[in-house]
């Protein structure tokens, strides 16, 4: 069983920027990515990534400000947070499964205990 856990959360200042760090890949999920979810509302899709290939992807509500990436150990994957908003508030979650796709349709997918993100004006 994978066991993923977050790191990096934190506060930070409108326009600022976090880096968010997901370790616990394995071979068997080659799929992972993040969803947030912010108080009273359900969990939403953040980005994803393939382990190979090609495959990376944002949702639109966090394109051209947050990118997804593998971290150098092969181990971890990235979630860099730029030109933060008070709307990217949540509890930040990462996710793996066995796809890049089934990752962003949250299918099969296992998940991390979540870190903290709070964006203030």
């Amino acid at each position: 069983q994978v066991q993923l856990e977050e790191f990096g959360g934190g506060s930070a200042q409108v326009g600022g920027s976090l880096r968010l760090t997901c370790t616990g890949r394995t071979l068997n999920r080659p799929g992972m990515g993040w969803y947030r979810q912010a108080p009273g509302q359900s969990r939403e899709y953040v980005a994803s990534i393939a382990w190979h290939g090609a495959g990376d992807r944002v949702a639109d509500p966090v394109k051209g400000r947050f990118t997804i990436s593998k971290g150098g150990d092969e181990n971890s994957v990235i979630l860099q947070m730029n030109e933060l908003k008070v709307e990217d508030t949540g509890t930040y979650y990462c996710a793996a499964g066995d796809t890049a796709g089934d990752v962003r349709n949250g299918w099969n997918v296992i998940w991390g205990q979540g870190i903290q993100v709070t964006v203030s004006s």
